[in-house]
Order: structure tokens, then sequence, then C-alpha cells
């Protein structure tokens, strides 16, 4: 990759977001050759295709289709039968319904059993979207498969004002499955199972053999991985509070879905970003990113970009592409909090790591400091100090940084963020030519985990 003295600032900003680069050492020349990377393997055509039906999860033979429900309430970018839309709309409205009949029945407490995107995208909507306090039921995630949590968490319950949602694609998910047995011998027979439990699925007759039927259960389709299912009736828990504020959310997620398709400027920000992360990953030794929330609303934030990051593109590097390194390392959380524990290793240790900042504009007025805190680090990891110091007083820099600002917390930019997020995932994806909606490394582990169970009778 060549190099020269082309200095890269760039800056982008539009109703729901703003962003700046802070990139100590890539430049346009660099950019541009990663697009012209980008304009070779057409990958215009390949956002076409995510639009559609086409069936661009090549290994699993399906298309990738969480936007059809982006679509079904807000810009309609989607290239989809008519009949997706109304399942979309049909579930998402089975959803709403259900609150009335809870309150009704005297529900107090919602247990949502899931893992991995079953549990991280409600649990991140609840947090940042929610007050505890205002919330019409107590909610509880239930992930497995350690029954101390079940004994922690449940037992304590009163069994009839508690509702089970069970949120599994598959089915087939042990730690979901077994909390779901704790769940039905925990409630035992004084109750009907119609009237404690649902499940959100997209394999019904699996769900059948659990006690589920039509009426217990709220569909979608098996063309909806679990890390981008958010937008689906994955959400129930968090649906269940934000009533029509979650359809603003998906409304923020076809804004950016009509932009990538159709926005030059949106386009260049999102392709900075994916070609900035390509470009430290590959030629300079970056294979962390640290990602860190200036909000606390937002503190859950890194926990959901992770999963999303790295179950899609933690993938190994596709012979024909000239990237051998694909996904990078994310961790992070709470910006305040990490200032006071692994921030000494940023400023001072010797890893080499990207940075995503993210902060919130009303935050300026609202919390001065924490506002403060998210700008003067950004330029500190980036560029250093420019003080005469001590060199037991100097900090490293030298580190990139995407410093990003919503102009307001709330259900619209949210969405919007979030989608943006994945266009991220999938234009990186692309540019390495790999899948970012199987995750056979995954499976693996189930795999073996049954078959050291089966080996020692389990």
């Amino acid at each position: 990759m060549t190099q020269s003295n082309n200095n890269f600032s760039y800056s982008y900003e539009d109703e729901c977001i703003s962003y700046k680069s802070l990139f100590p050492v890539f430049n346009r020349d660099d950019f541009n050759e990663l697009d012209n990377t980008f304009n070779e393997l057409d990958i215009d055509t390949e956002i076409n295709k995510l639009f559609s039906e086409y069936k661009i999860n090549t290994t699993e033979d399906q298309a990738a289709l969480h936007h059809i429900y982006r679509s079904a309430y807000g810009e309609n970018v989607s290239n989809v039968s008519s009949h997706f839309y109304e399942i979309a709309k049909s579930s998402i409205k089975e959803c709403m319904n259900l609150k009335a009949k809870l309150l009704q029945s005297n529900i107090k407490n919602i247990v949502t059993i899931g893992i991995g995107g079953s549990f991280e995208g409600p649990k991140l909507l609840l947090e940042t979207l929610t007050q505890k306090h205002e919330r019409s039921f107590n909610h509880i995630f239930l992930t497995g498969p350690d029954t101390q949590e079940f004994i922690d968490e449940i037992e304590p319950l009163n069994r009839e004002e508690t509702f089970f949602i069970v949120s599994s694609k598959s089915f087939s998910t042990d730690e979901t499955m077994q909390s779901l047995s704790l769940a039905k011998n925990w409630i035992g027979t004084d109750f009907a199972f119609k009237d404690h439990f649902i499940c959100i699925t997209s394999q019904l007759e699996k769900a059948k053999t659990f006690g589920f039927d039509e009426a217990s259960a709220i569909q979608f389709p098996n063309e909806i991985g679990g890390r981008y299912s958010m937008w689906s009736p994955i959400s129930l828990a968090a649906i269940l509070e934000l009533e029509d504020d979650f359809i603003d959310f998906l409304k923020g997620g076809s804004k950016a879905d009509k932009n990538l398709k159709s926005n030059t400027s949106y386009i260049e920000f999102i392709k900075t970003i994916v070609f900035s992360d390509i470009w430290h990953n590959n030629f300079d030794n970056k294979h962390i990113r640290v990602l860190l929330a200036y909000n606390w609303k937002l503190r859950f934030f890194t926990d959901y970009a992770q999963q999303l990051e790295m179950e899609s593109i933690g993938k190994s590097a596709n012979p024909s592409s000239r990237f051998k390194k694909t996904g990078q390392t994310i961790f992070g959380g709470f910006g305040s909090t990490a200032q006071h524990s692994y921030f000494q290793l940023l400023h001072q240790g010797t890893a080499s790591f990207c940075a995503d900042i993210i902060s919130v504009e009303t935050d300026k007025k609202n919390n001065e400091l924490l506002y403060a805190q998210s700008q003067a680090q950004a330029g500190l990891l980036a560029f250093g100090a420019e003080e005469n110091l001590e060199d037991h007083e100097k900090v490293n820099g030298q580190s990139p940084v995407n410093l990003l600002s919503l102009k307001e917390l709330n259900p619209f930019n949210l969405g919007y963020l979030i989608a943006s997020w994945e266009h991220r995932v999938f234009l990186t994806s692309c540019m390495l030519q790999i899948n970012p909606f199987d995750q056979y490394g995954v499976s693996a582990g189930k795999i073996y985990a049954r078959k050291y169970l089966d080996a020692n009778g389990g």
C-alpha cells in the first residue's frame, strides 16, 4: 500500500449524526486505492443484492431479509415480494397487541429467554430507549446455561405474575432449550402453559415439540440472522415498552438504507470508516478496536456491535482477496468508566489499536463533562498531547479514531446508527470477499459440546 504526505481529513453530517475522522497515518491516496478495489469488486451491485431476495448468504443458500421490517414501515428500498412486508407488519402488530393481554392478566415480570442476538438486541433497546422506573413490566434476561442464573433471577418471582418470552430462531440453541425446560418445571401444572409462555421463532414445527402452537408463537422468516434480528419480533420485550417508538426505530433504520442506496455523501461516509478499518488492520498492524460510548444510556452498544462485527466478519481470509486480515477484535464500553481502568494501556502502553468514540450532541449542555471527555480523549488517542511533558507523562497518540455523535438520542437516530453499523459490516465483508451472514465457528462449539456430553453420559 502506497504512502504519501497527502493528508486525509474527512467529516460528514446529516440530520441524525455527525462524523469526523482523526487519522494520523491513513490518507487520501490510501482511500483512493481502496475505492478502486471497491469499484473493481462492483460492490454497488452487492448492495442491490442485499436489498432483494437474492441468496446473498451463499453458504446457507438464502437471502438476508432483516431489512424488510425497516422497509415495511419507512423508506421502502427493499426489492422483495409484497408478502414479506405483510409478514413484517403482521408480526409487529402481534407484538404490540400482546401488551394489553399481559396487563389484563396481571403479569408483572417479563423473562426473555435467549442468547446472542436474541439477548443483545432487545437488551440494548430497553436500556437505551426506556427509563427503568417508567416501564410497564419488570424485565429479566435469562441467557443460560448456568442453573445458578435461574435460581438467582427467577425463583424469587411470583409464578402467577411471570411471563416467559422464548426467543430462538432455530429452536435448537442448547442454552435456550435448557432454560425453557427449567422455566416449564418452575411454572408447574397449576397454570396454563399458554398464559405464561410465548415463543419467537422461524421454526414453528420444532417449537411445537416443546408445547407451543400457532397461538403461542410469533414467527419471522428464516432468512433473518440472529445478530440482525433486533428489527424483528425478537425484540418483543422492548416492543412491549416502546410501542410506537419501535416503529420510529425501524424508520430510522430505513432512512440509513435509503441513503446507502442513493446518497453519495452517506456512502462516502461509510466507505471512509470501512476503508480505514481494513487499511489499519491489514497494513498498520492495528488488529484491535476499542469502542467507547460517552453516554450512559448507550453503555450496552459496544456489546451489541461486538457481536455484530465479530460474528459477521470474523472469518478466514478469502484466498482471492488481497486482504489477509479480516475482522478486528472489538472491546470497550462506557467511556468514563474505561478512563479509570484500561485507558492507562491505551495512552501509555504498547498495544496497537484503533478507536470508535460515540457521543450525543445534546450532552454539550446536559452533560458537559461527559461530552468534553469524549472530544478530549479522541484528540489524545489520535494525536497525543501538545504540551512539553516529562517522559513519564507523555501519551502515545497515533491511534486512528472514528468520532461519531448522534444529534439526539431517540429511537429514530438509534435505528439510523445501528443500520449504518450494519452497512459498515456489510461493505467490509464485500471488500474482504467473505460471507457476513453465517457463523460456522459458533456452530462448531455447539457440536463439540454435544459430543462431549454424549461421550460422558450427559
